[in-house]
């Protein structure tokens, strides 16, 4: 800095106004100290000045799984909301969920220096029925039922399925068969209790619903045992990845999407739209998750007042053409 300082012409001070971007600096010296700064490859020291001012622009991620369509959406929003705040991200898996686990993911984290943390928890815990997070750090959840605890963001799962089962059912169909995701995430389980509901509360059969792990192979394997219930006229499947698996198996069963079945799927992954036929489904607004979790995350560094409550991210209904009235009973 002092090399800076002398080669500009101006003081140390100055050349650490410039450094930080502060306002009270005239342009010419600014653009003085800007050129020796580049003569002389001089870099301000992040770390040091972060120890200084007791931040570190950075906000920490924790995530149990990276092979979920809405886990890697999620990371990319917040990636990229916390980028526009003029903070990094630092991801840090978790290849089990335990509570064991997450303990070491947030030492490894306050190793490495972060101001805050997001944890994506799509799944429950092995070994505790809810999670318990270390005090006295900033902490936002996304995708879990722990607001009475946390700060949560999460999409509207309920109301998205809800949404979807109603669409089926004012089409006429008598009843909707399910094919729900993994019996430990908090997604699939609330999607799951959403179908059943809306079925129960209008007066409908409520079919044994098929499981699957997300994957489009999953909803393969159910879609051919769906093909083979004679009444199943429509399918609503807990994410677009396995409606995709879905539609194979009517396809090569014989039934025809949607004059014999009708689909839906949730997430509207960018290829939905592109499936044959396109697929009806729930849009989730992963920028917004990405942005409400950065924001929480920031309002709690430097503040001793903890966040509390679950703060849900409305979805919408895409209607496309994998959905119809269903077939006229046979004479």
């Amino acid at each position: 800095m002092a090399d800076v300082a002398r080669r500009a012409g101006v003081s140390s001070q100055t050349v650490s106004r410039v450094s930080n971007g502060h306002p009270g600096v005239v342009d010419t010296t600014r653009r003085q100290v800007l050129a020796a700064m580049k003569d002389l490859g001089y870099r301000p020291n992040s770390a040091a000045r972060a120890l200084k001012r007791g931040e570190f622009r950075t906000i920490g991620i924790i995530t149990f799984s990276l092979s979920t369509t809405g886990n890697v959406r999620t990371l990319e929003a917040i990636a990229t909301s916390a980028a526009q705040h003029g903070y990094a991200t630092t991801l840090l898996p978790v290849a089990i969920p335990t509570q064991d686990e997450v303990r070491g993911a947030f030492t490894r984290l306050g190793e490495l220096a972060v101001d805050a943390i997001i944890v994506i928890m799509e799944v429950h815990l092995l070994d505790a029925a809810t999670v318990s997070l270390p005090p006295n750090v900033g902490v936002v959840v996304a995708d879990s039922d722990a607001g009475d605890r946390y700060s949560v963001v999460d999409t509207d799962q309920a109301g998205g399925a809800r949404d979807a089962v109603r669409h089926l059912l004012d089409l006429g169909h008598e009843t909707v068969w399910h094919l729900a995701g993994p019996e430990e995430s908090f997604a699939a389980q609330r999607r799951t209790d959403a179908w059943r509901a809306t079925l129960q509360e209008a007066g409908r059969d409520v079919p044994a619903p098929l499981r699957g792990d997300w994957s489009a192979e999953s909803g393969y394997r159910a879609g051919l045992r769906l093909a083979q219930e004679p009444h199943c006229t429509a399918i609503f499947a807990a994410n677009d990845q396995m409606a995709l698996g879905v539609l194979r198996a009517l396809h090569e069963s014989g039934r025809t999407v949607p004059d014999q079945v009708s689909v839906v799927g949730f997430d509207d992954i960018p290829d939905s739209g592109s499936f044959v036929p396109p697929l009806t489904t729930v849009h989730q607004d992963f920028a917004e998750v990405g942005r409400r979790c950065v924001e929480g995350a920031l309002r709690q560094i430097g503040s001793d007042a903890e966040e509390r409550g679950t703060t849900l991210v409305p979805t919408r209904l895409v209607i496309r053409r994998s959905t119809a009235r269903p077939p006229a009973p046979a004479c």
